[in-house]
């Protein structure tokens, strides 16, 4: 059939693009819910005709089809049987914004950030805001009705639609706006008035059950909303549209509704001993006209700082329970005053623990993360548990959201499960993640029965199955234990006459699968690993199952992940494609040749390996890791790239190169060496860099052993190779700060043979180092480690590639120099002469392992009044800048941050800082020999030679 459809295609539209190999599949299996779904192709179209072309070809062969945004959903609705269309590669553009009348028009795949980023320019914004707002599409939130934090000021994506341009399930093409519908062409017009003539009669058949089952409460997102196509409402077909999840019509433009951005906002952070608590003082808060009422427990808060830091949470009173409470108006005087009014009486009503107004932006920022990163947190706590969807997205009247909580806790112990709540308290929307067991058939079992029971507990407090996340795999088979027969019978009945074929989103609303059908979960295969993946009990399987589809990795702003999805924008190149893939090679399924496949390999290609999602993700993916695994077994006993030997090797290569380093580098600078790198697989647009004598290294670090060592300066393969400088200006950096140093040579972190997936040989190098490092008088001494890059795996790989005690003796000692200056120097120690401006690279690793020392703040608590990070990954990032084929996309990410800032500094009265190594070479790179960067402890060496 995928055959039959490839060519049918091939004629009607020939230039859209149609996927169908194994990798592709497996990417588009998932969304964010706890379903799989294989589809027989992903199609990424350009334009509204070619959309129109792939819906008439399905429906002749009789392929579902499923329209698919950002891949966010939580419900299963982004995943199906057929063809997935994915909007967000082509069709995202925002044709324009009329400021006058505040609407916009906007295709299906725009991110909410992009339309918001648009807006904000003539101070308007766009009023639903869910939390994956850096990579949801405005479709799919009209797909899913979508709200988010602001809805108690803001309400439901279909308050805010004005006309959707559709394509239904047999290929009208039509404007659904608030006169009706309308073809876009006029052959079709009188398709089209059929159509609205026969919904037309669906309403006036059911006028009486419309009004009374429907339209109850502001969240009530499940089922279809006919509501909106009452005589008193106008036949708004736009609107009764939205939150179909893809079932009736596929939207191709859409306009949309603007609001003004509030002059004035404050938030509240209140603490509580209990969520039952804070549910209670919600109808007094929403007296006070908040813009957002948020609540949240704390697993969220404890799992935030145990993988970001202490300092990842700040502004948080005592409780062990949250509400964010956000005030806005015209006036900051007035929002200021009705926030203390709001505390006061607050606190009168006894069950506020502490409370306190958030003035600063940074603890704003700190606190919404936690909030909007819920999902992911909520998914891997603290003991190493899973938590899965599947109930959480219910939603009450607000007033009956405390005596809901309490009910709904007793279920939850009476099914012997637990839950993480969080959610928008303000409009009774609860979201929770639950212990369920998916793998067995006894927890399908268990998890099925709770599920009937939680949405006869939710019915009987007036509420609704789907607040915002609609009712997809997840919800559907219970829509008749919400509404009546005759209610699913009209909803049966819309379908129908949108899809009379019924090849859209199938198995979604109407004729609903099972929901324990195509859960994803299965149990973990035993696999023999490099790799111990200590937090995670299923080892590879259990750490790669972390991703749960959260998708932040395809954000294009906000932390460093994934620089290679900012380039490409493909979903293959995004963290959460490659762990999709992964997860399907580890079940053999589209994914079936194991180890050896290449279409995991070639997913993996352009990952840099710069370890942000390990931190970035909320669920700790690192996929790092798991890229220097596959390529261990994909090249076990096989022939490896040309740049594993000539990179993966190079401090072997360094070692003997040091040792005749003139002649060396002439070599290398002339034709030979020219030669060398291309047979080595190195870019030709890249110039080795130098060697350094290997006297010179002894040298530069004459004098700075002392007699009573407070720590051990590790001068690892880069230091050593290319710029023993740095070592000297650290060992005398150090020693003015009240850090005496021992300095340690010969000694390797194994980094290069990590990244190239070589661990056999990495775990013969770590082992010698940690047996030099956990003996001795200075075997309890911190270990400082100038090279970024370097300390990261010593702190990080080298105890999960050994698993020994001693070497995660020796990870514990670990710092970078920002961390050594931060925990170890003397409290009154200033360094001299620094400048005014530094433009700032850190390193990737360094961000991702050492998150709670940022060489950013140490500078600015030393004294530079301005310095300016290029936020993101260089580009370079160890060997894969320095691969042939990876040259292009290297400098394509460095375009993102590092070029444009650099392009940008003044010709003088700037530093460049960049303690690693590809960084500075990176920097070297782009600036064509006028500017180099230095390492921050040249910056701050006394000597200030490097300056």
């Amino acid at each position: 059939m995928s055959t039959e459809l490839l060519r049918r295609l091939a004629r009607v539209a020939a230039d859209l693009p149609v996927e169908t190999d194994a990798g592709r599949l497996a990417q588009y299996s998932y969304d964010a819910s706890n379903y799989r779904v294989p589809p027989r192709a992903v199609a990424f179209p350009r334009s509204v005709d070619q959309v129109r072309a792939l819906l008439g070809v399905c429906r002749e062969l009789g392929i579902p089809v499923t329209a698919r945004g950002g891949g966010t959903s939580m419900a299963g609705n982004a995943v199906g049987p057929g063809v997935v269309i994915d909007f967000s590669r082509h069709m995202n553009r925002i044709i324009s914004i009329d400021p006058v009348a505040r609407t916009a028009v906007v295709e299906p795949g725009v991110v909410l950030d992009d339309l918001r980023a648009a807006a904000d320019r003539f101070g308007l914004t766009f009023g639903p805001d869910p939390s994956s707002h850096s990579r949801c599409t405005l479709g799919g939130m009209i797909g899913n009705d979508a709200c988010g934090n602001r809805s108690v000021r803001h309400g439901r994506t279909s308050a805010h639609v004005e006309a959707l341009e559709i394509i239904t399930g047999d290929s009208l093409h039509a404007i659904a706006d608030p006169t009706g519908l309308r073809a876009v062409a006029g052959a079709d017009e009188p398709h089209a008035a059929r159509v609205a003539a026969e919904l037309r009669r669906l309403v006036t058949d059911h006028l009486g059950l419309i009004r009374t089952e429907l339209g109850r409460l502001p969240r009530q997102v499940s089922g279809y909303q006919l509501q909106h196509l009452l005589p008193e409402h106008g036949f708004h077909l736009a609107r009764a549209l939205v939150g179909t999840e893809g079932t009736c019509a596929v939207v191709v433009r859409a306009t949309v509704r603007l609001v003004p951005t509030a002059a004035a906002a404050t938030l509240l952070a209140l603490g509580y001993d209990d969520v039952v608590d804070a549910a209670e003082d919600v109808p007094e808060i929403l007296a006070f006209s908040p813009s957002a009422v948020e609540g949240l427990d704390e697993a969220i808060v404890a799992t935030m700082r145990q993988r970001r830091g202490a300092d990842s949470v700040t502004g948080l009173p005592d409780g062990r329970a949250w509400l964010y409470v956000e005030l806005d108006g015209d006036d900051e005087r007035e929002v200021a005053s009705r926030a203390e009014e709001l505390l006061t009486t607050l606190r009168s009503r006894g069950r506020l623990v502490a409370g306190r107004v958030v003035a600063d932006g940074g603890e704003r920022r700190s606190l919404w993360r936690v909030r909007e990163d819920g999902a992911g947190l909520a998914a891997r706590l603290l003991d190493g548990g899973e938590s899965w969807a599947g109930w959480e997205d219910a939603a009450v009247a607000p007033q009956q959201l405390a005596g809901y909580l309490r009910d709904f806790r007793a279920l939850l112990a009476e099914h012997e499960l637990t839950g993480v709540l969080y959610g928008h308290f303000g409009a009774g929307c609860v979201h929770v993640r639950i212990n369920f067991d998916q793998a067995t058939p006894a927890g399908r079992a268990t998890m099925r029965r709770f599920l009937h029971a939680a949405a006869r507990l939710v019915t009987r407090h007036q509420g609704t199955l789907s607040g915002e996340h609609g009712d997809g795999r997840a919800r559907s088979e219970l829509l008749g234990i919400m509404y009546s027969q005759p209610m699913l019978a009209a909803f049966s009945d819309f379908k129908r006459i949108l899809d009379p074929d019924g090849v859209l989103n199938p198995g979604v609303i109407v004729a609903p699968a099972p929901i324990d059908a195509d859960l994803a979960v299965v149990p973990a295969p035993r696999l023999r690993t490099a790799f111990t993946y200590p937090h995670d009990t299923e080892g590879l399987a259990g750490s790669v199952r972390r991703c749960i589809g959260v998708g932040r990795c395809r954000s294009d702003a906000g932390g460093v992940m994934c620089p290679s999805f900012r380039v490409t924008g493909d979903e293959r190149d995004s963290t959460r494609g490659r762990a999709r893939v992964l997860q399907e090679m580890l079940r053999g399924g589209t994914v079936a040749d194991g180890w050896r496949s290449t279409a995991v390999r070639d997913a993996l290609d352009l990952c840099l390996a710069c370890k942000a999602c390990a931190t970035d993700c909320p669920t700790g993916v690192d996929m790092a890791t798991y890229k220097a695994e596959f390529l261990h077994h994909h090249y076990r006993g096989r022939i490896r790239p040309r740049s594993h030997y000539s990179l993966g090797w190079l401090p072997l290569t360094a070692w003997v190169a040091t040792a005749a380093a003139r002649p060396v580098n002439a070599m290398l600078r002339g034709p030979l060496g020219r030669l060398l790198a291309r047979v080595g697989g190195v870019a030709p647009q890249r110039a080795v860099p130098a060697f350094a004598p290997r006297r010179a290294l002894g040298a530069h670090l004459r004098g700075l052993a002392s007699d009573s060592p407070a720590a051990v300066l590790f001068v690892d393969t880069f230091t050593r190779a290319f710029r023993p400088q740095v070592a000297a200006a650290t060992g005398r950096v150090l020693t003015t700060a009240g850090v005496p140093v021992a300095p340690r040579s010969g000694l390797c972190c194994g980094l290069t043979w990590v990244s190239t997936g070589q661990l056999g040989v990495a775990r013969r190098v770590m082992a010698r180092t940690v047996a030099h490092l956990d003996r001795g008088p200075e075997a309890d001494l911190p270990i400082v480690v100038p090279e970024p890059s370097c300390a990261a795996a010593l702190r990080r790989d080298v105890p999960e590639l050994l698993g020994t005690d001693a070497a995660r003796r020796v990870a514990a000692r670990v710092h970078t120099v920002t961390g050594a200056l931060n925990r170890l120097a003397a409290p009154d120690w200033r360094p001299s002469g620094l400048p005014e401006r530094v433009l700032l690279q850190t390193h990737c690793h360094e961000y991702a392992e050492f998150r709670a020392d940022r060489p950013a703040e140490l500078l600015r608590r030393l004294g530079v009044a301005d310095v300016v990070e290029a936020d993101g990954c260089c580009g370079l990032a160890g060997n894969f800048g320095f691969e042939a084929e990876h040259y292009a996309t290297s400098m394509a990410v460095a375009g993102l941050s590092l070029r444009p800032r650099l392009e940008a500094l003044p010709d003088h009265g700037a530093s460049v800082v960049a303690d690693g190594f590809s960084c500075a070479t990176q920097v070297a790179h782009l600036a064509t020999g006028t500017r180099h960067a230095v390492h921050l402890t040249e910056l701050l060496d006394p000597s200030g030679g490097a300056l």
